[in-house]
């Protein structure tokens, strides 16, 4: 399957998750180990049942992926270099040599944002919240100490209200990091930012959320501060 999944609500948040799956569908051989596809590379761990979760705590919408990243990375820009990428945290993808780029976008990027617009266009959500997770050692790099983090671009109301929260709460999070919304935010600067909704993505380790218990403790963390955010964000940024 490829086509997102789209989970109703009533709520005026929407919920992303880019990276929900690790399926590669029938006709691409990406030439890799069986393991690669269950690591951070192929897929966000536990980003999906966190997405579920989220949205059944708060009654939103929600938008997940359904193919793996590897086959396309759905959080690029359709001319971004690595959109079909090649090699991922030091490992080859052999089989996304020479790939047709203009196919996968038209099979995979375009229905997945499409779902999106209609989304954002019928509904006009009052917040857009990307849930993402991030490994806790890339190949070759030191351990990653943050459990959560908060990307954005230039408005950051929703995350000074997310990032003001985590800490409260006692959680290591990174305001902009381990990676900077600024430099990559393809969805939200589509989808949110550019149509003036409030956004923000949601980096959780994933070593946090690999089981149940890690998806239960973290919706209970994440879910009333994201209906703080809503509440808080204000007019126009």
């Amino acid at each position: 399957m490829s086509a997102p999944i789209v989970i109703d609500g009533a709520r005026d948040v929407l919920l992303l998750c880019d990276h929900a799956s690790s399926a590669v569908p029938a006709g691409i051989d990406l030439r890799v180990e069986p393991a690669v596809m269950h690591e951070h590379m192929a897929i966000d761990i536990g980003a999906e049942p966190l997405t579920r979760a989220l949205a059944a705590a708060i009654g939103a919408p929600a938008v997940l992926a359904t193919v793996s990243r590897l086959v396309i990375d759905l959080h690029r820009e359709p001319d971004h270099r690595a959109l079909v990428p090649v090699e991922s945290d030091r490992v080859a993808i052999p089989g996304n040599v020479g790939a047709d780029r203009f196919d996968r976008i038209a099979r995979f990027h375009a229905p997945y944002h499409a779902a999106i617009a209609r989304e954002v266009r019928t509904r006009r959500p009052r917040l857009i919240v990307a849930i993402h997770s991030f490994t806790r050692q890339l190949r070759g790099a030191p351990p990653r100490a943050l459990e959560a983090g908060v990307l954005y671009n230039r408005d950051d109301r929703a995350a000074a209200v997310m990032i003001a929260g985590l800490r409260a709460a006692g959680v290591e999070t990174g305001d902009n990091a381990p990676y900077s919304g600024r430099l990559l935010n393809a969805t939200l600067n589509r989808h949110g930012e550019g149509q003036g909704i409030a956004c923000i993505s949601i980096e959780v380790r994933n070593d946090l959320i690999d089981d149940a218990a890690g998806v239960a403790r973290w919706t209970q963390i994440l879910a009333p501060l994201i209906e703080r955010a809503r509440a808080e964000i204000g007019g126009s940024a």
